[in-house]
């Protein structure tokens, strides 16, 4: 049961999170129990925990269904351009909390709950997330449906309704193991199945060239079920829309080439069909040219594009009738956004309806194709990048690669005009991929569809403009953009992280929530001693928190005064969770060699998936447990230093461990991470990053000035420089002591003596094939964490002079100094990113001692 709120938690959540009003209470305790009653068919004699989470989930989705409708009647009265974000990701997590705080109806909604005797974290820990994406591109996708609607953006996503989302990890033994993700298992209250609205999308079939023009005909039919999830925007009435597609087979799926005692097999294989919507494909930054990739890939774009049609021509709202049968107004009406090369294929599509069903010519069909699609770029990984083969594509959609060459075949007219004779340009240039198998270049046709072009950081954008499609770039530089990523601020600030969320708003107002940039105001208080103090404790509660809630998960005690070091993203060679690792492995060898040396306690947290078929991912799953078995259980180390390795980690997951963390780790080598959004979300809660010059964290830097973040090892042009003289890992191994004794505890079985040669493999890719050049950037990481840890200390003692269990400290500069002293500095880690335990904790201190 819940506890009732302290007068000053009331008064500091009214501004933020909605205000309590009796009748606000009255009605959602009404609407909990109608629905308990109606909805669920349960009193509260027979009523489980998760039927109270369902009831209160349907009380909060009344209170937008209205908006919902009349934010759909607005669009169609005023025919705005509308948005629309393609995306095969959509990584939403949980519904219910967020729809709370964008309502307003938080504190209204605690309160009723509570008066029903019921505890409502309870309550939102029962929801499943919406697990509907990898990684950093499908929560991009959640964070822009979030955004635009609180911008008032007439905007849609669509994408697929996956029975099965990205995996449950589970650890055994140390190794990940994958369990299906049932998220749909008890249903789910946010969607709406819109049946009326199903679409066919065509398969296979042949084409046939007659006098009235191109036709695809004995085509396998598939239908694509809309369900509908609104999409509220903060405190402003807006509610868009998110359509994901299910497949269904039609009625009469295989029948026709049955006969009659053939019935249930018949019936039986409708399950071919309805596969295409079953799981998401669990590759973050790797294509797999699987034919079901492809089949979902085709069957987004064909039914969203029906569906955007439809609208386009519609008259006013719920009308079938078509009033615009013109399409020359089309790109003003219709912005059609591509997240990374999966829905590439609704290019070719738009051009096949145009041409084949609109009768349009083709270079006018070609000219509105290009000014509606914009696509973003997201990888520079090689072996990200979508290539199709032909032969793949010709069977499934015979029209499409008939499109796709037809394009190329005008493209490459016009490549040739400009450079006569240039060969390998034409080839460099070219859709198709000839040679072995021939392919279809996603990223090329993507480009060459589309008359904006965007990478989501300014390093990546200047990558891909410089490398990846530089002969694209020279031929239409205006064509390519940047667009730096961001986050939502309503998730990743107010909702995870409410009491700093309110600390802010009462020093510089609410507006910060719409617009980021105000938190500049903060740069006021950076001598605002109270402030600062204020801060910092919401800090050490989040820690505690956590880390009560890591004892309760995973039985290791954690010291909730030592440094939360956490490293979360997906488990990739390029992230180098592996360099994390080989510093742990050093701090415990110099606790070990000299226990009774000062040591800042950390705890260090990794957490991730690995795809399921990347063998060297898992193995440094593997690693990182073998590793903290040893850490964790070494008397000698006691609460020093502890490792954990974060169990599925998921969006959920964030939103608990992001708060508690002091240091953000985004260390992969330069030139390799598009953006990295998780970092962002670790800055606006008060971490410092320790990272390299990669991704988003160059602007970062800019922004927030480099003193102010932890910045080591290679830029690009080293990386660059490196790979032109030629990488050596054995002459950092010889040169680097501390790194020998690692990488040879490793390579001995140290941390694994049952199986000596377990990690005979990892040791063998960072000697011989290590692209990401672990060993190169070793030295400059060990160095910049001695920094972090020299900082902490300041920071943990305190910033001005005090007196800790007995002993005065004072700090000069950035250097700690025990005893008295006349100088005084400014700690950054409390005055920057107010990240740092102020005022000091004596089981810190007898940690340190």
């Amino acid at each position: 049961m819940s506890r009732p709120l302290s007068d000053q938690e009331r008064r500091k959540q009214i501004s933020i999170r909605g205000i309590v009003g009796a009748e606000n209470v009255a009605e959602l305790k009404r609407g909990f129990n109608r629905h308990l009653h109606f909805t669920l068919v349960k009193d509260r004699n027979v009523a489980t925990p998760r039927d109270y989470y369902f009831a209160l989930a349907h009380t909060v989705r009344d209170h937008l269904v209205g908006r919902w409708i009349r934010t759909q009647q607005y669009y169609y009265e005023r025919d705005p351009k509308r948005i629309y974000y393609l995306s095969l990701e959509f990584y939403m997590g949980r519904t219910l909390q967020n729809t709370m705080i964008n309502l307003g109806l938080q504190n209204a909604c605690d309160e009723a709950v509570y008066q029903l005797g019921l505890d409502i974290e309870e309550l939102e820990e029962i929801e499943e997330d919406a697990g509907l994406g990898n990684g950093g591109l499908g929560r991009l996708a959640a964070c822009f449906l979030d955004s635009m609607a609180t911008l008032g953006l007439a905007a849609y996503g669509y994408g697929i309704r996956y029975e099965y989302g990205i995996f449950n990890q589970k650890i055994r033994n140390g190794w990940q193991v994958e369990e299906a993700d049932d998220w749909l298992r008890h249903g789910n209250p946010w969607e709406k199945a819109r049946p009326e609205y199903m679409l066919p999308v065509h398969f296979y079939g042949r084409v046939e060239h007659t006098a009235n023009g191109t036709k695809w005909v004995d085509t396998q039919v598939v239908l694509a079920l809309p369900y509908d999830t609104p999409v509220p925007g903060y405190m402003n009435n807006t509610v868009n829309t998110m359509r994901l597609w299910s497949a269904r087979a039609p009625n009469d799926f295989n029948l026709r080439d049955f006969n009659v005692g053939d019935y249930i097999q018949a019936v039986l294989d409708r399950n071919l069909a309805e596969n295409i919507s079953r799981v998401l494909y669990p590759n973050d930054n790797f294509f797999e040219g699987k034919e079901l990739r492809l089949k979902q890939e085709y069957f987004v774009v064909a039914a969203t594009l029906q569906d955007i049609i439809r609208r386009f021509k519609a008259s006013k709202f719920g009308s079938t009738e078509s009033v615009r049968t013109v399409f020359d107004s089309f790109p003003d009406q219709v912005a059609i956004q591509l997240n990374d090369t999966h829905p590439a294929m609704a290019i070719p599509e738009l051009m096949r309806i145009f041409v084949d069903i609109e009768k349009l010519p083709w270079s006018k069909a070609w000219d509105i194709t290009k000014r509606t699609f914009a696509y973003t770029n997201h990888t520079v990984l090689p072996e990200a990048l979508e290539r199709w083969p032909v032969d793949l594509v010709e069977k499934l959609l015979p029209r499409h690669l008939e499109i796709i060459y037809e394009i190329n075949q005008r493209h490459l007219d016009h490549i040739a005009s400009l450079f006569p004779n240039d060969v390998d340009r034409l080839r460099r240039m070219s859709l198709i991929e000839e040679g072995g198998t021939k392919r279809i270049n996603m990223a090329h046709l993507c480009i060459v569809g589309s008359h904006a072009v965007n990478g989501v950081a300014k390093i990546h954008s200047e990558i891909v403009k410089s490398e990846v499609f530089r002969d694209f770039a020279e031929l239409e530089p205006d064509k390519f953009q940047n667009k730096t990523n961001g986050i939502t601020p309503r998730r990743w600030l107010l909702l995870c992280n409410p009491g700093l969320a309110e600390l802010i708003a009462e020093k510089i107002g609410e507006d910060y929530v719409r617009d980021l940039s105000q938190l500049a105001k903060l740069h006021e208080f950076v001598d605002d001693d109270l402030f600062i103090r204020e801060v910092a404790k919401v800090k050490q509660e989040n820690k505690v928190k956590f880390a009560l809630y890591l004892e309760k998960e995973y039985g290791v005690k954690i010291n909730p005064s030592s440094m939360f070091d956490v490293h979360v993203k997906r488990i990739h060679e390029y992230k180098r969770q592996l360099m994390n690792c080989l510093h742990i492995i050093t701090m415990y060898n110099r606790i070990k060699r000299n226990p009774t040396k000062l040591f800042v306690p950390r705890t260090v947290i990794i957490g991730g998936k690995a795809a399921p078929g990347y063998h060297m991912a898992k193995m440094i799953i593997k690693l990182i447990n073998a590793v903290a078995q040893v850490v964790n259980n070494d008397p000698v180390v006691g609460s020093k230093l502890k490792v954990i390795f974060l169990e599925n980690y998921r969006v959920s997951l964030a939103e608990k461990v992001i708060p508690a963390t002091d240091l953000s780790e985004q260390i992969s080598t330069a030139g390799t991470e598009a953006s990295g959004t998780g970092n962002m979300k670790f800055m606006l809660n008060g971490a410092l990053t320790i990272g390299t010059m990669d991704g988003a964290n160059v602007e970062m830097a800019e922004e927030a000035g480099e003193e102010n973040l932890f910045i080591f090892g290679m830029r690009v042009e080293d990386v660059a420089e490196l790979d032109k003289d030629g990488y050596n890992a054995q002459q950092y191994y010889d040169r680097l002591p501390e790194l020998k004794q690692a990488v040879d505890q490793i390579r001995s079985g140290f941390f694994s003596s049952d199986e000596p040669d377990l990690f005979r493999d990892v040791v063998d890719m960072l000697f011989h094939h290590d692209r990401f050049k672990v060993f190169a950037d070793y030295e400059a990481y060990v160095k910049c964490q001695e920094k972090v840890s020299e900082l902490y200390l300041v920071s943990a003692r305190g910033d001005r002079e005090g007196v800790c269990c007995g002993r005065p400290h004072n700090i000069v500069g950035s250097v700690p100094r025990w005893g008295p002293s006349a100088g005084q500095g400014q700690c950054l880690w409390a005055l920057q990113a107010a990240a740092g335990v102020i005022s000091c904790s004596r089981s810190l201190c007898n940690e340190m001692q």
